[in-house]
């Protein structure tokens, strides 16, 4: 309670300590009733007006934290909201502040003629019909407010019912604990006031929430209080007469809505949850399902593309696999690899993304539907070993010194088939050379006018028939084609092209004039010719083309190749260059015989090298070893010296029996082109008549020998299938030269 102050005879609210003024009766803050100071209010009735207190609540001559009919008209009209407590005008219909409807908190019900007439005197006739069993408006009114869940009722009616104790201590006690109890329902049975309102725990956060939240405002749940709210609100309609019941039909009704919105609510919750977990359930159980029946071999072919192993991809191929069939999401999701794998990705799509040309390659042949597919050189099959022969091999570049800064080989290997082809089954050696050799280069050189195996008495009697070896079809195949001829691998490392390219822009000096001199003498027999300018810029274009992995390369770089692996090289190729139609539409130029010039002849070998031309593109064209070789090393004869095989027999001449060009001589060496070969190549002529050149196959460096053995025992062990009892047949392959590059 609090006590009069002396500062002008104002009064401090016992609830907010607010001062007002003598004259208020309630604070004009909060609303608060103002203190009676422990006085019988039965004899204040001298000193209230009766206006005033006609006008003034029922209930306010209590004390207590707020007014019960806070949506009677106050002293000047205006009505206050039951939720907000603010004033306002007799013609508004809806709270100006919180929007709530003046008609919901009116209690219309109540008798302002009752109400006027309310003194000091009568006020216990007014509090009598209070009790349950009688039917007056102002009960109606009370109950009514108790099941709008009016915290100010529970207040009020404790007020009210400390004002009867006074008066009627033993004749309304029954009848005010009913209505007390009926108020304080809505507020899971507690007295307190507007200033200490009792909240409710969530359940699932223990989070408080205020009394009139349906659900938890942090979580969400749904709580117990709105169920309590609606049961103690119908409680409090079923309590009343029929005809009050009749009359207030929208309670029930109010109540029937809130009871089925929070039961479709929490069974809306429940149905999510139910349903999310048989969504789980369902997706593990289809999961699952497809696990069981993926195909695997699909599936593995994308991890052998992704690691860079062919042969999950070839056993696809081999079983009829599609090698455009694309990734699906279950699929995706199975390999578990998010960073790799997308949804409609190819295995042309895997190549592409992680650099995998040799099985590029493979895939763009099959989805072509030419006769292409798996390539398997001896570089495939041990990669292993042929990454050690690359770096062996960049390991004996030099550079000469002296005035000529050309770069040249320490080792001078020829590589050639072994003779232990021969010795497998017919089946398995056609898919032997269908997987290792060119199919289309070899008929493009051996077709009309030929310009490989065209003489029956080198190929047949001198055993000197001539293969072409499958090579990339990018910008490298020059350089690849040599390495294949010496080395039986690819320029994968591009160790040959850089030193062709340094070769070039060192040596420029000496190079530079042998070329102009001789690209000058073919200028003038096509009747042309070009200033210094523009031999610069040609020049300068070639060694350009030297440096750019992937670039064509012309007639000066195959005449610096020579130089570098201290050797002659021989180039058998299709005189004329050929469209896509089959028309002639030029010269080739690139026939004919490389001699390393610019050394002393001391310095290089004889044994010259064989590739060939075809339409842009330069093959690896090597022998296979004689077969009485085989039979010599088995019965240790000494028909040959051990470090040397045997010889093959090159060709000088072409089918017309004209001796093929010698490029880049100059104007004094010209005429005298049989003789300068015969000072760089062991020369010799068959008994035909034709001029031919001495190719000596000396062992295999260890290296080479060890890749060569690898490769040849996939062969073995396919004969071995083929001769075993039930043996099953082979399934033959058809393959072509198509491709980019290997994966060594």
């Amino acid at each position: 309670m609090s006590v009069e102050s002396t500062d002008g005879g104002k009064w401090s609210c016992e609830y907010c300590t607010y001062k007002n003024f003598p004259s208020s009766l309630k604070c004009t803050m909060c609303r608060g009733a103002k203190p009676l100071l422990n006085e019988d209010i039965y004899r204040l009735r001298e000193n209230i007006d009766t206006n005033e207190l006609s006008n003034m609540n029922l209930l306010s001559l209590a004390s207590g934290p707020c007014d019960i009919t806070t949506n009677n008209a106050s002293c000047d009209g205006k009505w206050i909201c039951d939720v907000c407590t603010y004033l306002n005008s007799p013609k508004d219909l809806r709270c100006n502040q919180c929007r709530t409807t003046k008609a919901t908190h009116t209690l219309d019900n109540i008798n302002t003629t009752t109400v006027t007439n309310i003194s000091a005197i009568n006020l216990h006739e007014h509090i009598q019909p209070l009790r349950i069993s009688q039917h007056s408006d102002l009960a109606q009114s009370l109950i009514s407010r108790s099941r709008n869940n009016s915290p100010p009722t529970s207040s009020s009616t404790v007020s009210l019912d400390k004002s009867r104790q006074q008066q009627q201590q033993q004749q309304h006690r029954s009848t005010t604990n009913n209505i007390t109890v009926t108020g304080t329902a809505t507020i899971n049975n507690s007295t307190i006031g507007c200033n200490n309102i009792q909240k409710w725990s969530c359940m699932a956060c223990t989070y408080e929430n205020w009394p009139k939240s349906l659900k938890c405002a942090m979580c969400g749940t749904m709580g117990n209080n709105a169920t309590n709210i609606s049961r103690s609100q119908q409680a409090s309609c079923l309590i009343l007469p029929t005809s009050d019941r009749e009359n207030n039909e929208h309670c029930r009704t109010n109540t029937n809505i809130l009871d089925e919105r929070v039961q479709q609510r929490s069974s809306s919750h429940r149905f999510q949850d139910t349903a999310g977990a048989t969504n789980n359930l369902e997706a593990e159980r289809a999961a699952k399902a497809f696990r069981r029946n993926a195909d695997w071999g699909w599936l593995k072919a994308c991890l052998g593309v992704l690691e860079g192993d062919p042969s999950p991809v070839e056993a696809y191929l081999s079983a009829g696999g599609d090698p455009a069939r694309q990734l699906i999401a279950q699929e995706v999701a199975l390999l578990n690899r998010s960073s790799a794998f997308d949804v409609g990705h190819t295995l042309v799509h895997l190549a592409i993304r992680f650099h995998r040309e040799d099985m590029l390659a493979t895939l763009l042949s099959q989805i072509e539907g030419s006769e292409s597919g798996v390539k398997r050189v001896p570089s495939y099959v041990a990669p292993d070993l042929a990454a050690d022969i690359r770096r062996y091999f960049a390991s004996t570049i030099r550079q000469r010194k002296g005035s000529f800064p050309c770069y040249f080989v320490t080792d001078l290997p020829t590589f050639a088939l072994p003779a232990e082809v021969e010795e497998l089954p017919g089946t398995v050696q056609e898919q032997l050379f269908t997987e290792l050799l060119d199919k289309d280069a070899q008929q493009q050189l051996e077709s009309e006018p030929p310009a490989v195996n065209w003489s029956l008495e080198v190929t047949m009697r001198l055993g000197s028939r001539l293969y072409a070896l499958w090579n990339r079809s990018a910008g490298d195949c020059l350089l690849d084609s040599a390495m294949q001829a010496t080395w039986g691998v690819f320029d994968r490392d591009n160790a040959l092209r850089r030193a062709l390219a340094d070769s070039l822009h060192q040596g420029g000096h000496v190079f530079y004039p042998r070329w102009k001199e001789y690209e000058t003498s073919q200028a003038s027999l096509l009747e042309f010719s070009l200033d210094e300018g523009q031999w610069e810029e040609d020049w300068t274009s070639l060694l350009s083309l030297a440096s750019q992995p992937g670039a064509s390369l012309e007639q000066l770089h195959v005449f610096a190749l020579a130089h570098i692996l201290r050797r002659p090289i021989i180039v058998y190729g299709v005189k004329y260059v050929k469209s896509f139609r089959g028309e002639t539409i030029g010269y080739a130029r690139f026939e004919g015989v490389y001699l390393p010039l610019l050394w002393e002849q001391s310095f290089c070998t004889r044994t010259p090298l064989a590739l060939g031309y075809t339409r842009g593109h330069f093959s690896a064209l090597v022998p296979m070893e004689p077969y009485s070789r085989l039979v010599d090393t088995r019965t240790q004869t000494q028909h040959s010296p051990s470090d040397e095989l045997q010889i093959t027999f090159l060709p000088l001449m072409d089918r017309d029996r004209k001796l093929l060009p010698i490029h880049f001589l100059t104007q004094s060496e010209m005429g005298r082109e049989e003789t300068i070969l015969r000072q760089w190549l062991e020369v010799c002529e068959t008994e035909g008549g034709i001029l031919v050149a001495q190719q000596r196959l000396h062992k295999r460096p260890l290296l080479v020998a060890q890749m060569v053995e690898e490769w040849l025992n996939h062969y073995r062990r396919l004969a071995q299938t083929t001769s075993a009892p039930f043996a099953r047949p082979i399934p033959i392959q058809d393959y072509s030269s198509d491709g980019d590059t290997d994966e060594e």
